[in-house]
């Protein structure tokens, strides 16, 4: 698989996760969340750069559904619960989130 963007082939894994992390950028995030049928809020944005500043500042970690509504509840100064952030990724915020923020696919089993 992989995403035709900007001109470009874009690597992808079986399951749309991109290969190079490098690849990302904003506007292909933009991309792939809509192929996904999702518009882009600043709550989705927020949930993004959490995953990506976890992946790469916190060696390589990948928060499951839990540690994202406490970072989310942190960031937004409410209490998140899991609707709230699989109102924002259906398909699981952890993992469906973490396709649109460039990263790797978790491997980490189970969501919460």
């Amino acid at each position: 698989m992989a995403y035709e963007f900007g001109g470009k082939t874009i690597e992808t894994d079986a399951n749309g996760f991109l290969k190079n992390t490098e690849d990302w950028s904003e506007d292909l995030a933009k991309h792939i969340a809509q192929l996904e049928g999702i518009e882009l809020t600043d709550k989705h944005w927020d949930l993004i750069n959490f995953l990506r500043d976890e992946y790469f500042n916190d060696g390589g970690s990948q928060p499951n559904t839990r540690g994202i509504c406490k970072g989310m509840s942190d960031k937004w100064g409410t209490k998140v619960s899991q609707k709230d952030v699989y109102d924002l990724f259906p398909k699981d915020p952890s993992k469906q989130g973490g396709r649109v923020a460039g990263l790797p696919e978790s491997r980490r089993k189970g969501g919460y």
